[in-house]
């Protein structure tokens, strides 16, 4: 649809918030006047690059044309913000123009913090050093993992919050699969380089995760943050826990880099000290601007940024915009839900749900703390299938929609995957 300078709601981002959040908008307000500011021209369904790094996708059966998702009756601003004044209900794009808003939602993401360690933008995507954070690098961990001939293979996590915080591990089983089915594992080191305490915060899931690391005979060195890389020589630095710093020589190293909110946000009145949209945990809603919302990644959310959070969240955006347009008070609620689906070898998932408590909130009849293999099917197949024709056109889907995958057994690990 054509620009124009003033919308009822404007969206700043077109990823899987943005779009969600237009989509159920329209459907339940068909007449509300919605843009989205979003400068891709395609757009990624990120969880399935772990999938790409790890030989069970291509990198391009995870991207559409930003285009063919964006909402019927919604206009495309394709620009980037650069500017937010919520005193005056305005937003700032990068060639200039200014728009005015009735209501703001601030989800575009988060940003990659390449320079917090030294020498990794330079030698990304060479000398073994890669990462499935982005779709230009997430092909080369399978070249370097398919190819691995033995040797030391390290695994990062950083300090601080990233989207998705199961991903680090998830291809580190999936390499661990690949070299022993290779038959160079038994020659290969296996580092996971852990800047925090713990396998993964919830603590029932966590203590699967710490037998799988076992079983795998994998070494995880908690309390190890990578600093720099020195790709000429092979070798990773990490700050210890201790104050210490320690090098190690690698073979291959998958990096998750540090993240951070966009400067747009950071220096606008919407962010709280670390940089957050700061919104109520519960409601979505700002703080202090009452017509300002924010959901996924760049919010305060104090749960996984990950897009099955986003399922949950988006519907509470809406309601309560909806609300607001009616003069009500916002009144719908997000619990806190998230989901990481922790691959921990081909053909095997435990299906990590939870909540702001951090206790286990499954959504099948399930022991949802056991590798199973129809898991393996929903991640792979169900959820992106979900995500493009369901989530992305503002329509719910619920696990009785896929219960058809649960065998009679579901426990029973797949077999052996061959590459």
């Amino acid at each position: 649809m054509r620009e124009k300078n003033k919308y009822q709601v404007l969206i700043i981002g077109g990823g899987a918030a943005g779009i969600t959040v237009a989509a159920q908008l329209k459907k339940k307000k068909p007449s509300v006047e919605v843009a989205i500011i979003e400068p891709s021209e395609k757009h990624y369904y990120q969880p399935a690059w772990t999938l790409v790094g790890g030989g069970q996708y291509k990198v391009e059966n995870t991207a559409k044309p930003q285009a063919s998702v964006i909402p019927k009756g919604v206009t495309w601003i394709k620009d980037y913000a650069v500017k937010i004044d919520p005193d005056n209900n305005q937003v700032t794009v990068q060639k200039g123009d200014v728009f005015t808003y009735d209501y703001l939602v601030v989800c575009p993401g988060i940003t990659i913090d390449w320079d917090k360690i030294k020498g990794l933008r330079e030698y990304l995507g060479k000398n073994g050093v890669t990462t499935n954070y982005t779709k230009d690098t997430a092909p080369y961990t399978w070249e370097l993992i398919n190819n691995f001939k033995g040797g030391t293979a390290i695994f990062t996590f950083p300090a601080g919050a990233i989207k998705c915080p199961g991903a680090p591990q998830k291809i580190m089983y999936m390499a661990d699969d690949t070299f022993r089915i290779h038959g160079v594992r038994e020659k290969t080191h296996i580092i996971y380089a852990n800047a925090m305490g713990k396998m993964f915060g919830v603590p029932a899931y966590n203590a699967p995760l710490e037998k799988v690391v076992q079983r795998k005979q994998i070494d995880v060195r908690y309390g190890y943050n990578l600093i720099e890389i020195r790709g000429d020589k092979k070798e990773a630095v990490f700050a210890t826990g201790d104050g210490q710093e320690v090098t190690l020589k690698y073979d291959m190293i998958h990096v998750a880099p540090p993240m951070t909110t966009y400067d747009f946000i950071k220096q606008s009145p919407l962010a709280n000290e670390q940089g957050w949209v700061d919104v109520d945990q519960y409601t979505c809603q700002h703080k202090k601007y009452k017509n300002v919302f924010s959901l996924g990644d760049s919010s305060s959310l104090p749960t996984s940024k990950t897009a099955a959070a986003i399922r949950k969240e988006a519907p509470v955006v809406v309601a309560n915009i909806l609300a607001l347009m009616e003069k009500k008070t916002p009144s719908q609620t997000y619990n806190g839900y998230a989901c990481c689906p922790l691959i921990t070898g081909y053909g095997k998932v435990i299906f990590a749900e939870f909540d702001y408590n951090k206790q286990p909130l499954p959504s099948f009849p399930l022991d949802p703390t056991k590798e199973r293999y129809s898991m393996w099917l929903v991640k792979k197949y169900v959820l992106p299938w979900l995500y493009w024709n369901r989530m992305l056109k503002g329509e719910p889907f619920e696990p009785d929609m896929w219960r058809f995958l649960l065998p009679k057994n579901p426990a029973v690990s797949a077999p052996q995957v061959t590459q």
